[in-house]
């Protein structure tokens, strides 16, 4: 009976031990975000410390009264950025694990599939041609429109064609790169004034990040990191294979399709911001996926809290290391890039089967 017994004993525990793991995972990158957040605010020329920055926070939230400087320092200049890079970072992270786990594909991430480079193509146009799609709209309108542009191409080629994952990252790769290479093209005949603009924004930066389009990032991201995690479950039948899925009743590439337009909408949203950042949406879910496995209950908000604290700490390395701010993109680059390269040392293949 003992004997019996054992096996579901050892499950239990195996699964037990799994769960904690996950669940701390999580909390413990919450957890690191508010302390990074808090030394972030720290640093500038305006000197103040950790403790009076959670009491100044503190007592904002309950309305009570702050020291006036204090305030102004941290709630209206330095916070709207340090949130951005928490939002950012969560958005990018969750669309990342979502194109990965869609199209089965460790190298799918907002960058590959060409979304970041049709954004950095429609703000090159605004800033070098003063071409607007919208009167008034600027930049972000232009980053917004062309960057869901490559998956109209899909979405198109999946209509004429029924396109595998393979053909759709392929797609996305193929329109990167004539992107950028339209990009680099503009920025040849480019004055200087307008090619520091669109140099600035094609490696990505923060500090155009205000109160004022804060809650548009926050109300998407939100919304669509929401529904992708009610739709879990989904993405685990997906991955094991369209066939299998398709046999359990997933009606797969009209689930792919509704996914990357989702995942598209949000990542747009957030280049048309913040210009391209990338790395994040790529390295993080594979981070992970290390800790947490691949079920993607659990893989979906460890990525995007991972996420958000990559991003805190390239913002904060990017306000270190020089006097004037680096781009964030240039950070997560120099970062993602070895952290990348070590994964793939490191990985198996079976977490992708």
């Amino acid at each position: 009976m003992d004997g019996a017994d054992n096996p579901d004993s050892e499950f239990r525990r195996s699964y037990h031990k799994t769960l904690v793991r996950r669940v701390l995972f999580i909390i413990g990158c919450a957890v690191l975000c508010l302390i990074v957040l808090a030394y972030s605010i720290t640093l500038g020329t305006y000197p103040i410390t950790m403790a009076e920055v959670y009491k100044v926070i503190w007592n904002f939230i309950i309305n009570m009264p702050n020291d006036a400087s204090d305030q102004w320092v941290v709630i209206n200049l330095r916070m709207p950025r340090i949130l951005g890079a928490i939002v950012c970072g969560f958005a990018l992270a969750v669309c990342g694990t979502a194109m990965q786990s869609i199209l089965k594909n460790p190298l799918a991430d907002p960058y590959t599939m060409g979304i970041s480079s049709g954004a950095g193509f429609g703000a090159a146009v605004a800033l070098i041609l003063g071409v607007e799609l919208i009167s008034g709209g600027g930049v972000v309108v232009n980053a917004f429109v062309f960057a869901l542009i490559p998956m109209a191409v899909i979405l198109l080629m999946s209509r004429v064609r029924r396109a595998t994952p393979t053909m759709m990252i392929l797609c996305g790769t193929s329109l990167m790169y004539m992107f950028n290479a339209l990009t680099q093209l503009f920025m040849i005949v480019a004055d200087p004034d307008d090619l520091s603009n669109v140099y600035s924004w094609m490696v990505g930066t923060l500090e155009d990040i205000t109160y004022g389009n804060l809650p548009i990032i926050i109300a998407v991201t939100v919304a669509g990191s929401i529904i992708v995690q009610l739709m879990a479950n989904r993405l685990n039948v997906m991955s094991t294979g369209d066939e299998s899925a398709r046999t359990l009743g997933v009606d797969v590439d009209k689930e792919r399709l509704l996914l990357l337009i989702l995942v598209t909408i949000v990542a747009a949203t957030v280049v048309s911001f913040t210009g391209v950042i990338g790395f994040v949406g790529l390295v993080a879910p594979h981070v992970a996926r290390i800790i947490v496995g691949s079920d993607n209950k659990y893989l979906i908000p460890a990525a995007g809290t991972f996420g958000s604290l990559l991003m805190l700490l390239a913002d904060m390395a990017s306000r270190v290391l020089a006097d004037s701010n680096l781009p964030v993109g240039v950070i997560t680059a120099c970062i993602g890039g070895p952290v990348f390269i070590l994964l793939i040392l490191r990985s198996s293949k079976e977490a992708w089967r």
